[in-house]
């Protein structure tokens, strides 16, 4: 177990040190556990938690991919309302498949660009 968090924590860092974001383009985060999905938009420059939206404030009706896709249109709406149209895509570690694609592509379609 902790050899597969250390590979995803290097997989992390290796990410994060190739994305560029600025004020402008601030960073869409997400977490993904076995339970539940997390999404943040951070400005990193000013060190703020621009908008942030979880499966914790949902019903939990259908399966896992459904609610990270009710997810990621939630936390693009808050995005969008505070004014933030691009974002740069952290996948921090995961990879980028299945709830965490379904999250990300909900977000598109909600109206942010990355």
């Amino acid at each position: 177990m902790l050899e597969k968090t250390l590979k995803r924590l290097r997989r992390k860092n290796r990410v994060r040190s190739q994305i560029q974001w600025t004020a402008q383009r601030p960073r869409l985060s997400i977490f993904r556990s076995n339970k539940g999905i997390y999404a943040q938009v951070i400005d990193d420059v000013s060190g703020v938690t621009l908008a942030s939206y979880s499966d914790l404030k949902l019903e939990k009706t259908g399966t896992k991919t459904e609610v990270a896709t009710k997810v990621g249109e939630e936390v693009a709406k808050l995005a969008s309302a505070k004014g933030v149209k691009t974002v740069v895509f952290d996948r921090n570690g995961f990879a980028y498949h299945g709830r965490v694609k379904a999250l990300a592509d909900a977000a598109r379609k909600a109206g942010l660009e990355f």
